[in-house]
């Protein structure tokens, strides 16, 4: 459970610029530790991941502290608060949104030595126009906050998008992204609510009000790639008598069977969009916090491959069943790119090894708003695709 929303703006909030100084004014200290550590591991072992580490968390929590003051200011601006649903102080909140953002993926650069590549197909001069008048929904894997920071980077300051994002409630536990996140329109997902179609409407309500710049991002997977939930989410098509798509599911070891529910609902509520899929392959081996210490890539170029569906492409008049055949036809492609593209060339399941009880595994992020429902409905090139508007 998370704590009230007023909790979280006195106690969280104010924390984290607690903490931030702190670490400022022991960050001298602590580089050198971090520096000793370092020369004192094994060289190949090491790679100065303490030094590194310590690097990108005192540009995180610069960042975080600036872009709180930001925001503050923001509500007092404007009448505390009054005016913050307005066209002007949208826009500054996404331009808040931007520059950390930007800030975070050079510090990644930085420290990390990380590099994203993004393959697109090439478009003429008219056809990037005409792209740049549609709204687009994007439907992404879900591997973590890393490359999901780096798509929204991507649609912010690259293609000048303004994206809604479906991301989980618990995010809401940092500061910055809870008060920019409930600022603008997006979904946050309360996995304890079950039974509920209340998500997939508001989904729809999003869907409805993109405007030709405006981005729907959804991760129908509804959490990031783990063993336990790839191999419940074929247990679970099994369940519901689906098994030709547990079989398909079986075949795609990189990712979970995706959701259709919340993803066709947007698709039908926006009739109008583009829809993109997302892959991408680099930091999906993050599964656990000592994943971060100790797996986190160095000097790797994280690679992306993005496929824009025209609006007139989409299979809006199908069925129900086939659109969710469609879906998975996407999915089985998204898994052979990334097989095809993962460093070292393994799958999840070769690098991330299998436990060995299945009993005790966590409920999903997304919960049932996202089930199927029958009957519902090499660089970083902005013009390509036509997204920046």
């Amino acid at each position: 459970m998370l704590p009230p929303r007023l909790i979280r703006r006195l106690v969280l909030a104010p924390l984290v610029v607690i903490i931030a100084v702190g670490f400022l004014v022991l960050s001298p200290f602590l580089a050198l530790l971090a520096l000793v550590f370092g020369l004192m591991a094994r060289p190949r072992a090491g790679h100065m991941r303490s030094l590194r580490l310590v690097g990108f968390a005192l540009v995180w929590l610069v960042a975080e502290t600036v872009a709180l003051v930001m925001l503050a200011g923001l509500w007092v601006v404007s009448g505390f608060g009054g005016r913050l649903r307005t066209e002007p102080y949208q826009s500054r909140h996404y331009a808040v949104m931007r520059w950390f953002l930007d800030l975070m993926y050079r510090g990644a650069e930085r420290t990390y030595g990380l590099r994203a590549e993004i393959d697109e197909p090439e478009f003429t001069a008219g056809e990037a126009a005409a792209r740049l008048a549609r709204p687009v929904i994007v439907l992404s894997r879900h591997a973590g906050p890393g490359d999901s920071f780096l798509l929204v980077h991507q649609l912010l300051s690259i293609y000048q998008r303004r994206p809604r994002v479906v991301m989980k409630a618990s995010l809401q536990l940092d500061p910055s992204v809870d008060i920019v996140g409930n600022r603008l329109p997006n979904v946050f997902i309360k996995a304890q609510l079950t039974g509920e179609n209340i998500f997939t409407r508001e989904i729809e309500r999003l869907a409805r009000g993109l405007d030709a710049n405006g981005a729907l991002v959804i991760f129908p997977e509804g959490g990031n790639w783990t063993p336990h939930r790839w191999r419940r989410g074929i247990r679970r098509l099994e369940h519901q008598g689906r098994s030709d798509l547990a079989a398909r599911a079986r075949d795609m070891p990189n990712l979970l069977p995706p959701r259709p529910g919340g993803a066709l609902a947007a698709i039908s509520a926006c009739p109008d969009a583009d829809v993109i899929f997302v892959a991408h392959a680099g930091l999906d081996t993050i599964v656990t916090l000592g994943d971060v210490w100790g797996k986190f890539p160095i000097n790797q170029v994280i690679r992306a491959k993005w496929w824009r569906v025209p609006f007139d492409q989409v299979p809006r008049g199908l069925d129900h069943e086939g659109q969710v055949q469609w879906l998975y036809d996407w999915w089985e492609r998204i898994d052979t790119w990334i097989s095809e593209n993962r460093p070292g060339g393994a799958t999840v399941l070769e690098v991330v090894p299998m436990p060995e009880d299945e009993t005790a595994e966590p409920v999903g992020e997304l919960g049932p708003a996202f089930e199927s429902r029958p009957g519902r409905h090499q660089g970083w090139r902005p013009w390509p695709f036509g997204m920046k508007g």
